[in-house]
Formats: structure tokens, sequence, C-alpha cells
């Protein structure tokens, strides 16, 4: 498996991190409930919610050791809707709860809108690969909103991308 780690940041730059090796995070016993606890632990040392993207590092690699040591995350699922061409399945959203869980699949050649998630997120390619383009802001005063391309990436099964907050793709 492919065990890349990238962070976009929010002018839209793409750079590769350092990611634990596999072997490291295997745990006997490491299921979703586990994940979940130890994220909150981690979100809990952030002074504010504003900080806690500075715990991307360790997120991406308790992200990567519930990949590693999880196959029921593999078997979580839908086939993409033929008229939509994607499915969303969400795997935990609870309210109080600091994240949404969830496995979005999509179809050959189907893209997200450009978006950004006004907070930090993570995206683990579990089969297949993404095509990501990362945009930065060019605001001017004729155009307050503008922004421009700045480049792409393919993201392949067993590699993580995390984003900055402000962080547009």
């Amino acid at each position: 498996m492919n065990v890349k780690d990238w962070l976009v940041n929010d002018d839209g730059i793409c750079a590769a991190r350092p990611s634990a090796r596999e072997w490291d995070l295997i745990r006997d016993h490491y299921y979703f409930h586990r994940f979940l606890t130890e994220i909150v632990d981690l979100l809990d040392q952030a002074a504010h919610e504003t900080e806690e993207w500075d715990f991307l590092p360790q997120i991406r690699m308790k992200v990567r050791q519930l990949m590693t040591n999880s196959y029921w995350l593999h078997t979580q699922y839908l086939e993409p809707d033929p008229k939509l061409g994607f499915a969303i399945l969400p795997l935990y959203d609870e309210i109080g709860y600091p994240l949404t869980v969830q496995t979005v699949t999509f179809a050959p050649g189907v893209t997200s809108p450009i978006h950004n998630h006004g907070t930090w997120g993570v995206v683990a390619v579990l089969k297949g690969e993404e095509q990501h383009t990362f945009w930065q802001r060019t605001p001017n005063p004729d155009f307050p909103d503008q922004i421009q391309l700045v480049g792409t990436k393919i993201v392949t099964a067993g590699e993580i991308i995390s984003f900055t907050p402000q962080a547009i793709h």
C-alpha cells in the first residue's frame, strides 16, 4: 500500500509530509470507537478550535492507523448513484462531536465542485484514486472572490491528503 501523506495549505500549495510506517501502527483490537476517542483526545489539546489544524500530523497518523488495522473500514462504501455519479455513506456524525466521518465513492470522471471546508479536513483514499485541483485566492477590487489555479495532485489508494481551514480544492 502507498503510504504518502500530503498537506494542502491555505494558498493551495500541496506538499508531501512525513508518514508513519504502517508496521509501527499495527494494533490488536483497534476499532472505530477507539479511533474516534483518540481523535477527540487530540483535539482536546488545542487551546482553541482555530488551533485544531495544528494537530493534522497526529490526526493523519490516527487515520492511517485506522486504515491499517480496520478491515471493517474498507468494507464501508456505497456504489455511486448512476444519476449523481457519487455516493456518501456517513460512518459517524453526532451532534456535539467535533467531526464527521464518512466514505465518499465517485464514479470515474466525476469531480466535486470547488470548495473549502472552513475547517481542517483529512481524506484517506481507500481504493482507486482521486484527482484534486488546488486554488489560491487572488482577490482584486473588481473580483473580490477571484481564485486562480495552483496545481493538481492525483491521490492514490493508501495515501492521505489533509487540508488547512481555507484550502480550496
